[in-house]
This record gives C-alpha cells, sequence and structure tokens, in this order.
C-alpha cells in the first residue's frame, strides 16, 4: 500500500505567547491568519516530569514538543505509506470505494523496528511510568493516515473508568487514578482545515461522558495546532474528538496507548491469532519487552 503524498504547507509563528502567563509557553501554528488564537489548545512545555504528571493530573493532557526532527517525521510517514493492511483488523479505505482515503494500522510496533522504537520514546515514558506505575505496558499503538473529506466526530472519551458526580469528582479529597493514557505523535504541521484533534480541558473532572453533542453541552473543544514531531499525552475520561478534513492534505498520526499492567493489551486479531514478529522481539530492549507484555510473575500470573 503506497498512501498519498502531502503537500508541503506554509508555516506561520504567531508572536504572542498562547499559554497565558506560563513561563514555558507552548507553540502555536496556522496557517497565515485564517485560525484564532482563541480556538487553539493552550500548549506548555513544562521542563520537568513533576510538571508534566501534575499537567495530565489537572488539565487531562500534557504536551511534548520536538519528539522527533524533521528527518525523522518525513522517515515516519515513508515508512507508514509502506505497511500493508491486514484485513483481518485494519482498515483501509478509498475513495473510489465511496468514501475517502483512510487507513488504520494497529499492532504497529509490530510491523517495523522504527514503531517498535517508539513504545519508550524519552520524555513521554517516564510520564507514563510514573502515572500508570514502573510495570505499565503498551495496550495498542496505531498508525492512522487520513485523506481529505474525513468528516467531523463527535465529542467522545476514550473510556470512562468510574462514572461520578461533578462535585465530587472535583473534590480535592478525590484522586482518581489515570487507568489509560494515549500519546498523539503529530506528523503534520496541524492547522484548523487540516482536523486537528479538539480537547475539552480539564473535561475528566466530568466524571461523565460527553452527550455526544460537538459542543459538548457549551463547551467549545480547543484545537491541537502543534508542529509535525509535536506529542500530546492525554488520559482516557478527557473529552475530544477529531474534526472534519477539509484541507488538500493527508494526515498522519502515531497513536501509542499505555495502562495500568491490569488492564488488558489489545492485539488483534483475537481471540488467539495474535503472533509477535520475532526478528523484532528480537531487537526489543528489555523495557521494550515489558511494555508489549514481558512482565515478570506476579499476584495473578
Amino acid at each position: 500500500m503506497h498512501g498519498p503524498r502531502s503537500k508541503p504547507i506554509d508555516r506561520f509563528e504567531a508572536p504572542y505567547d498562547i499559554a497565558g502567563n506560563c513561563e514555558t509557553a507552548g507553540r502555536y501554528r496556522s496557517r497565515g491568519e485564517r485560525i484564532h488564537v482563541g480556538e487553539a489548545l493552550s500548549l506548555v512545555a513544562y521542563p520537568d516530569l513533576e510538571s508534566r504528571v501534575d499537567a495530565i493530573e489537572r488539565d487531562g493532557y500534557v504536551y511534548f514538543p520536538d519528539q522527533m526532527r524533521r528527518d525523522e517525521v518525513a522517515e515516519m510517514r515513508e515508512t507508514m505509506d509502506r505497511l500493508e493492511a491486514n484485513p483481518e483488523h485494519d482498515t483501509f479505505d478509498t475513495p473510489e470505494s465511496g468514501g475517502f482515503y483512510h487507513v488504520a494500522i494497529h499492532n504497529a510496533f509490530n510491523r517495523d523496528r522504527l514503531f517498535t522504537t517508539f513504545l519508550d520514546r524519552p520524555g513521554v515514558i517516564e510520564v507514563a511510568e510514573a502515572i500508570h506505575g514502573a510495570d505499565c505496558h503498551c495496550i495498542g499503538m496505531t498508525v492512522w493516515i487520513t485523506g481529505p473529506g474525513r468528516p467531523a466526530q463527535k465529542l467522545h472519551v476514550d473510556w470512562l473508568p468510574i462514572a461520578l458526580p461533578e462535585d465530587v469528582r472535583r473534590d480535592p479529597r478525590v484522586k482518581m487514578p489515570v487507568f489509560i493514557t494515549t500519546c498523539h505523535y503529530y506528523l503534520n504541521d496541524m492547522y484548523e482545515e487540516l482536523g486537528p484533534t479538539q480537547f475539552v480541558p480539564g473535561s475528566h473532572f466530568s466524571g461523565r461522558r460527553p452527550n455526544g453533542g460537538q459542543e459538548g453541552e457549551g463547551k467549545a473543544g480547543e484545537s491541537i495546532l502543534c508542529s509535525a514531531g509535536d506529542a500530546v499525552l492525554f488520559r482516557s475520561e478527557v473529552w475530544h474528538r477529531g474534526t472534519a478534513n477539509v484541507s488538500e492534505e493527508t494526515r498522519y498520526l502515531l497513536q501509542v496507548h499505555y495502562a495500568q499492567r491490569m488492564i488488558t493489551q489489545k492485539y488483534p486479531p483475537y481471540p488467539h491469532r495474535f503472533r509477535f514478529d520475532e526478528a523484532l522481539l528480537a531487537q526489543a530492549t528489555p523495557r521494550q519487552r515489558r511494555l508489549m507484555g514481558d512482565h515478570l510473575k506476579s499476584n495473578y500470573d
């Protein structure tokens, strides 16, 4: 499968701090003046592990700038384009089939050594281990390639492990464990027409799912307008959605899902047909093997 090549886009760096009075501001990217700063999610590059963990607890997400160099982004996109979809569990749609160009490849860590290295990308993995435990693991890794014409999703959560009244969830005595997080590695310079992810910051404190509306009952989503090579890690209860791709460009994204060890890994096809690529497994580091499920024995083993 050879995916379409994206057209280059003009980049614009706003001469203002979108993070308000934060000392370490994030970076805002758009195409010229089409996008207003009020629509962009505040992206703050926190300098240390403690503040990054605090951001996950407080805001529901944390931002990692410059996780990949430009040459690494290009290599990743070329590698994605070479992948062949497995009809048992992957998605491969084209405009000729009546939709839009859309590819979703699961278990990417098992497809190429490049993806295996993103199990424990420095900076991100330390946060995952801090919030999920030193024995956490990767429950899934998905390649997404989305062409023009993709419609907007409705606001949703990936998983709401415990539903609570909002006043209870916001009580400072209630500290909810972070059960699952997802890291998005963005491989385009994001702008509004390309269909960025939108978050409702702090929505994990609602203690419930959104009711399906795009505006989340008065709570508008804010767009992640970041640079190619940046990453955002967020907890599963945060209200979010993918927006419509109305550009002429194809959007590339790598998702890595982390969880506490007690949460099962999602490696299709099911129930017993998944097999590790032995050559890739032999090249994995001890940490990467643990993240793929090679744990020490515990209470339920």
